[in-house]
């Protein structure tokens, strides 16, 4: 058996009905969103032939994942969360935005290590007054579409929120007290005499420690991985994506979506919530 969701501005009942024949299952049409449950285990390669020929996401539910079990969504911030990459958006203070951005992009595609990246990106920061974070904050840091509706669903289901991020403590933890999120991980920007070192103190937060975090969190709420959400776009978020009983691309680079279990391309984040329903 599969259970598809369907969700998306595209979305028509007529199209509805199409697919459910296609696949033999029976429909449940929500407001938001429709289902169709096939008796049949559909493929991988049968839910992407969909995909490929319709204008709305179309995602299958894991086997391993009860919807109604789950208990906490660990969510990645830059062009997940938040529309922006918080590190570009710092350097295009000393007109640095177009080569931090390709470092980034390149990291978010995996074609080089995040680690090393982010250590490039924030050296060329070195000597830029700190007060900058403060107005890229209140100028220029957006939520992306959903994300209100997103977290008021969780909220309502009970389920945890953990925002985790190779960005920087700065903005995760404004976000944590402007959200109501329940916990945070990021890095620290290093500063001294007001001014931004050109360093990250302390241990980066790279994919494997976004994965440590989850692993560790699902002991701290006594759950098991199985009842976790990860939702990502970049490369340095798969690890953390493998360990959780759902995962979701969020409008990713390409190799993220190949690899995770749902894809969100055309709805914005409260799409989150109909894989819950």
């Amino acid at each position: 058996m599969t259970t598809l969701v369907l969700q998306g501005t595209g979305l028509s009942n007529s199209i509805v009905q199409s697919i459910c024949s296609e696949v033999g299952g029976k429909v449940k049409f929500k407001a938001d969103f429709s289902t169709v449950i096939s008796p049949d285990q559909l493929s991988a390669e049968q839910i992407q032939n969909l995909r490929q020929r319709y204008g709305f996401d179309i995602n299958a539910i894991p086997e391993q994942f009860e919807p109604d079990k789950a208990a906490l969504l660990v969510t990645d911030m830059d062009s997940t969360l938040i529309s922006i990459e918080c590190v570009d958006e710092i350097a295009d203070f000393i007109n640095a935005k177009a080569e931090v951005s390709a470092i980034t992009e390149s990291a978010m595609r995996g074609d080089i290590d995040f680690e090393t990246s982010l250590r490039q990106r924030v050296w060329l920061l070195k000597g830029l007054d700190a007060s900058v974070l403060e107005q890229v904050f209140e100028q220029r840091l957006r939520l992306n579409p959903g994300a209100k509706v997103m977290l008021a669903g969780l909220k309502q289901k009970g389920i945890k929120t953990a925002l985790v991020s190779g960005g920087f403590t700065f903005f995760t933890e404004r976000l944590k007290q402007q959200l109501g999120l329940d916990y945070t991980l990021a890095n620290v920007l290093a500063e001294k005499n007001g001014k931004l070192t050109g360093e990250v103190e302390g241990e980066i937060c790279g994919a494997q420690a976004k994965a440590d975090f989850l692993i560790a969190h699902c002991e701290k709420l006594a759950i098991t991985p199985s009842q976790v959400i990860a939702m990502g776009d970049g490369a340095n978020d798969l690890l953390m994506m493998k360990e959780a009983g759902l995962s979701i691309a969020y409008h990713a680079k390409p190799k993220v979506q190949i690899e995770a279990q749902a894809v969100l391309n055309y709805c914005g984040l409260e799409g989150v919530l109909g894989m819950l329903q």
